[in-house]
């Protein structure tokens, strides 16, 4: 018997957008424990030199993301959606979100053209920033993910997400080991909710353990790549997947952003002709 889904979306918002998209639990599900990040622990400062909070102008956490060259940071789109490049602030080089290493002001920014259509799929966003971030012991860009990964890879999430599901913003950067999990049985768990797709990867452990709101378009990495993108799940680490971004997937439309060779949405169309045909192989495998 099929699980029944509750359509409703919750988009949680602290200090104008804290925003992490949050799907609630199945009708039968029992929730479980909350934890750190949620079920992590502290990370020692210097582990994760690629992490950066996402700010307003005036101070905040909103979203996590990843620095990938000099002047170019990527997030999940609904981090950005609405908002003017001048309010944003990149902050770096810290694992106290309120004590910067360095602040980065944002020139422009790039949803997915596709984002939100359908709903929940495209959520990845690229950021340029005015100036050159300036590397150090603290800070330092991560590569982009090169090969797919494999069902049960580890991976490790980070972020200032809260600790429990409407909890407050810790002051010191989380971090999780889990595990990935294939889009297939991902997409099996969900029961094959339309919210997911072939650009999204998932990582499940055990209850207890996951991303919740704060955490929205932090790093997910395996083996010093940058595999994912904090997007959605259930609230906040209650026994379901988390479903990110798959940086894999969308390599080639980071790569091309970044070199100015495709900023339009109308030089993207033969990206997206690509996507929809990987989703129709995907649907295939699924029968």
């Amino acid at each position: 018997m099929k699980i029944a889904f509750i359509a409703l979306v919750v988009l949680l918002g602290v200090s104008a957008s804290r925003a992490v998209r949050l799907v609630d639990a199945p009708s039968n599900q029992k929730g479980g424990a909350q934890g750190r990040v949620v079920g992590g622990e502290v990370a020692e400062v210097g582990f994760a030199k690629y992490q950066i909070s996402l700010q307003g102008m005036y101070g905040g956490h909103m979203c996590g993301g990843a620095i990938i060259a000099e002047r170019w940071v990527v997030t999940a789109a609904h981090c950005v959606d609405g908002f003017n490049p001048s309010y944003l602030r990149v902050i770096s080089g810290t694992n106290v979100y309120f004590k910067p290493g360095a602040t980065h002001e944002v020139q422009e920014f790039w949803m997915h053209c596709n984002y939100d259509n359908p709903v929940y799929h495209n959520d990845i966003a690229i950021l340029l920033l005015t100036e050159p971030i300036v590397f150090n012991e603290l800070t330092q860009p991560i590569p982009l993910a090169v090969t797919p990964l494999q069902d049960d890879d580890d991976v490790i999430l980070t972020g200032w997400g809260d600790n429990v599901l409407w909890g407050g913003t810790p002051d010191n950067l989380h971090k999780l080991n889990t595990k990935f999990m294939s889009y297939k049985k991902c997409n099996e768990t969900y029961v094959g909710a339309s919210m997911l797709d072939v650009g999204h990867i998932c990582t499940f452990t055990q209850v207890g353990e996951g991303s919740c709101h704060g955490d929205s378009g932090g790093p997910l990495v395996s083996d010093g790549y940058l595999v994912g993108l904090v997007n959605w799940g259930m609230p906040c680490a209650a026994g379901y997947p988390d479903a990110y971004a798959n940086v894999y997937y969308y390599r080639d439309w980071i790569r091309k952003i970044m070199s100015e060779n495709c900023r339009s949405c109308q030089c993207s169309a033969s990206n997206y002709r690509m996507a929809k045909n990987m989703r129709n192989v995907a649907n295939a495998h699924k029968m």
